[in-house]
């Protein structure tokens, strides 16, 4: 908080001297200072309505990786935004669930890509792995990206997540177990035979459907959130009218918090802070949130 000081008292000066119900123009300042302070931030200061776009600030491109160019996983498209003038951006590899293909969770892929990250939706090796098997092809996958991609040069390979459906949410927890480095993970309505994740040092975001009969929310999503470590940064958000097919279709709720959630603990961005604490309310598309705040603590 020390660092931000100044810009914060200059802005709380500059206010003071506006008349009610004024824009601060001082915010400026000190998004720029943030900026200053993290060189990891990218993109323009978050919104409710930016956060809530299906596309963000950057154009993408996308590039297909077939199965026989690769070893470990089966393949994908890789989403990355085409500007080179901010640098390189943090990944997420995005595996699907069971008996599914990436075509499932392909949504995902320029939706994020659009708000800063390179992204690459996988196929498994066989549409019926384990979540096992999906744990270690996430990050045979993160290892491709960023050793042998066309576009390995836009991807900061100190900045990497995992994301994954049904089975592949279960294999999003095993990458994690795996790979302590990972910056985040997040699971939706995740499928695993262990229920049990205190390994886990990832700060890892929970999705779960309140309408989920494959992998119920008492059974899957709710223990592993609670076996994650009580010092880890936590959030368990069940969908409210949901199903466990619901991340298989466009959806602004999962996006904007899976967003906001990448965007703090690959980014280290604090701007996002706002939509994931104080922690969410339910609402028509949240049936309940838990988690830990303050962030980063």
């Amino acid at each position: 908080m020390t660092r931000h000081f100044g810009a914060a008292m200059a802005a709380a000066c500059l206010t003071l001297l506006l008349a009610p119900g004024a824009q601060a123009a001082g915010s400026a300042p000190a998004s720029t200072a943030a900026a200053a302070d993290n060189p990891y931030e990218r993109g323009p200061a978050p919104t409710q309505a930016s956060i809530e776009a299906l596309r963000g600030s950057y154009s993408v491109g996308e590039t297909a990786v077939s199965s026989l160019a690769v070893s470990g996983f089966g393949g994908g498209t890789i989403y990355y935004p085409t500007s080179t003038s901010d640098g390189t951006f943090g990944a997420v590899v995005i595996s699907p669930g069971f008996t599914a293909y990436q075509s499932s969770i392909a949504w995902l892929g320029p939706r994020l890509a659009s708000q800063g990250f390179v992204v690459f939706t996988i196929d498994t090796l066989t549409t019926v792995d384990q979540p096992d098997s999906r744990g270690r092809q996430l990050l045979a996958a993160l290892d491709y990206l960023t050793q042998r991609s066309a576009v390995r040069g836009r991807v900061d390979a100190s900045r990497l997540g995992v994301m994954g459906h049904s089975m592949g949410g279960g294999g999003t927890l095993e990458a994690a177990k795996s790979r302590p480095s990972l910056k985040a993970a997040v699971p939706l309505t995740a499928w695993n035979t262990d229920k049990t994740w205190p390994e886990i040092t990832t700060p890892t975001l929970v999705i779960g459907a309140d309408g989920d009969t494959i992998a119920p929310v008492a059974t899957h999503s709710e223990p592993f959130y609670e076996s994650l470590p009580g010092s880890l940064d936590k959030a368990y958000l069940e969908l409210n009218g949901a199903t466990h097919f619901t991340p298989n279709s466009s959806n602004t709720t999962i996006a904007k918090y899976s967003l906001s959630w990448l965007k703090r603990f690959i980014d280290d961005d604090t701007r996002y802070d706002q939509f994931l604490c104080p922690l969410p309310r339910p609402s028509l598309t949240i049936e309940e949130y838990r988690g830990t705040c303050p962030l980063g603590s």
